[in-house]
């Protein structure tokens, strides 16, 4: 997704750029060798994965894949439909050419963004867009599209002042934080890490080990952090009361209304006690 955000200020998006992005989605996997490979092969989807004559869809032929796909980059990289319409049409006709042995859907998904991000829409956010998707059985359209995005962007300004209330109270525990210390970066950077260690905590705030490790321990005796791992060494910490939060926020996303308790997720969500 990083990968894909970043291509949002070239002059054009190119194929080898999205083949360069299915790449690194499948580098260190079983299928690495089909990253960044245009499919060879006729592909479906849905079935039994013998045979097509009972599928839901069959994508074209592969010596049409490199010809459609040109195509859709072209359109991608042009600004002839309001961003949210071009979103939805790239993203159902990239799905539609469905151009990869795997790694289509994740691909396909981070298309979006770089699209928004790149009309400047989202500037500063990726909103859960395809998770709020994932809830509908019905195919992506354009007016199911522009639903589910006004609705992940809703989401996440609550789930956004719901991560603020709970800096305020991390705060409060704590007692007097000064302004740059490690303790106060550490509270900022806090909501993007719902595990870390005391390295990973360092390079998130910028500063030495020694000090990050500080900083955890305080986090540690003000209830704000708790260790998961025994020993000295390589220890690790989470952030209860941000994965709870997450836990929350991923099952709602989950539900069609909303709410879980109004209607149950559509898909495996974690569990919440």
């Amino acid at each position: 997704m990083e990968s894909a955000l970043e291509l949002a200020d070239a002059p054009r998006i190119r194929v080898e750029d999205i083949l360069t992005l299915h790449r690194k989605l499948l580098d260190g996997t079983r299928d690495e060798h089909f990253g960044g490979q245009i499919r060879t092969e006729q592909n479906w989807v849905g079935g039994t994965g013998m045979s097509p004559c009972t599928v839901d869809f069959v994508p074209p032929p592969p010596d049409r894949v490199r010809d459609l796909f040109e195509d859709l980059c072209a359109y991608t990289s042009g600004d002839e439909h309001p961003a949210l319409v071009q979103a939805a049409i790239a993203h159902a006709q990239f799905e539609t050419i469905h151009p990869f042995v795997d790694g289509n859907g994740r691909t396909g998904r981070a298309l979006i963004h770089l699209i928004l991000r790149r009309r400047g829409l989202a500037p500063r956010f990726v909103p859960p867009i395809s998770l709020v998707l994932a809830s509908h059985a019905i195919g992506a359209c354009i007016d199911r599209f522009v639903a589910d995005t006004t609705r992940a962007v809703i989401d996440t300004d609550r789930f956004g002042a719901e991560l603020s209330t709970m800096e305020t109270e991390w705060r409060k525990k704590l007692g007097r934080v000064r302004a740059g210390s490690s303790v106060d970066l550490l509270l900022r950077v806090l909501p993007s890490a719902p595990v870390l260690t005391a390295a990973t905590a360092a390079d998130l705030i910028g500063r030495s080990t020694q000090r990050a490790n500080d900083a955890v321990n305080q986090l540690v005796t003000a209830g704000v952090l708790k260790q998961t791992t025994i020993g000295r060494r390589n220890r690790a910490f989470e952030v209860p009361d941000l994965i709870n939060a997450l836990t929350g926020f991923e099952r709602a996303l989950a539900s069609p209304l909303g709410d879980t308790r109004q209607a149950p997720p559509a898909r495996p969500v974690p569990y919440r006690a």
